[in-house]
């Protein structure tokens, strides 16, 4: 019997955890001194990991006999670097023969500042591109394996290039910093080549952790208490004070976007929010109908809208719960066909048992509510790559 049982899941959110050549390996000649290192990442035992595992294929065979022992317990086993097909495709695919998940999203774990924040533009693409050539290295080992690239938005050209080359590569969706790129608003005209090519490519956008610096600044860690400890760097990445508003450069994207008419321009675009939680969306729903109904008057685009923003986001957006969020509660407070269900694998912060909290937090709802869950929202956001 796998983790699943006889549940049939489409895992929204899961991780590789890079070795440090991830990046260098793809660079082309031209950008290879410039594109940023992974070797300067220090998180503890997970860069220790990252170093001692460097240039293995895979855990070696003593280990693998030891990880797939654990059979359905396989997300109460060791996590980061140490579990079973983290750094090493094919054994991915074991893992997911014991986590017993029909597709499974992947997304990198440490490069996403890396390649949103490189300070030259050119750079920055180059980066793109060498991490989507590991990226689709790691999923070709096994069809159930959905890779994410990465493309910047901020020059409409490079970007559109970088699209097509994802789609080359066999990659299913484009992660996209939640920042205003080159400057302007996500919904400025100039960017409507970019949703159109990802609208008729099937691909959709994904905002996920990484998408944006911190919302705490560093400021805001000062708190006079030099004894105290924050999670903040290490493996986690975030600390508490991070976790209480790291939805908010989500929550403005998606929210401009809607209000920039670019979900009505573009019907068939798909968006995902994935590992910033989901207790904001409803709220924020409330507020933009309630903003649509109210400045219809004076920003007169609005009133040409003939959806409701908030049957934008059930028709085109999908967003992952953290594990300790009650689902079934948001889906009282809006609509079933918005939230998907997600791992974290091998990350820590989905914790030892992710079905099971979603299943306790979804009982009383029925069957078919549960399947849109576990299931069938992820096949609607990945469309033609599901």
């Amino acid at each position: 019997m796998s983790y699943a049982g006889s549940r049939v899941i489409f895992d929204a959110d899961s991780h590789l955890m890079e070795m440090a050549d991830f990046l260098s390996k793809y660079a082309s000649p031209e950008f290879s001194e410039a594109i940023p290192s992974l070797d300067d990442i220090e998180f503890g035992d997970i860069s220790a990991d990252m170093r001692a595992l460097d240039g293995s294929p895979g855990h070696n065979e003593a280990t693998v006999a030891e990880l797939v022992a654990l059979g359905d317990n396989l997300t109460r086993g060791p996590k980061w670097h140490a579990a079973l097909g983290s750094f090493g495709g094919r054994e991915r695919g074991v893992a997911l023969d014991l986590l017993g998940f029909r597709r499974q999203v992947i997304f990198s774990s440490f490069c996403a500042r890396k390649v949103f924040a490189a300070q030259s533009i050119d750079v920055r693409y180059a980066t793109a591109s060498a991490h989507n050539a590991s990226m689709a290295e790691f999923c070709n080992a096994d069809d159930r394996l959905l890779g994410v690239a990465m493309v910047p938005f901020d020059d409409v050209s490079a970007a559109l290039r970088g699209i097509d080359e994802a789609i080359d590569l066999g990659l299913g969706a484009i992660w996209i910093a939640s920042e205003a790129p080159g400057g302007r608003s996500p919904g400025h005209s100039d960017h409507d080549p970019l949703w159109a090519k990802l609208e008729a490519s099937g691909l959709p956008f994904i905002l996920h952790v990484g998408s944006s610096d911190l919302s705490i600044p560093d400021a805001w860690m000062n708190d006079g208490f030099s004894e105290r400890e924050s999670a903040r760097g290490r493996a986690e990445v975030i600390g508490s004070k991070d976790l209480s508003v790291i939805f908010h450069s989500a929550q403005r994207f998606i929210s401009t976007l809607v209000l920039d008419g670019v979900l009505e321009r573009f019907r068939g675009l798909r968006g995902g929010v994935i590992e910033l939680g989901a207790g904001w969306v409803p709220d924020t729903i409330r507020r933009l109908d309630h903003a649509v109904e109210i400045w219809a008057r004076t920003e007169k685009h609005l009133a040409t809208f003939s959806r409701r923003p908030s049957e934008q986001f059930k028709d085109q957006l999908r967003f992952t719960p953290y594990p300790f969020e009650d689902v079934g509660r948001l889906i009282g407070e809006s609509c079933p066909e918005l939230y998907l269900f997600s791992s974290d694998y091998p990350h820590a912060e989905g914790g030892r048992d992710p079905i099971g909290r979603f299943e306790r937090s979804l009982e009383g709802h029925s069957i078919d509510t549960q399947d849109l869950f576990f299931r069938a929202n992820a096949e609607t956001l990945y469309g033609a790559v599901a």
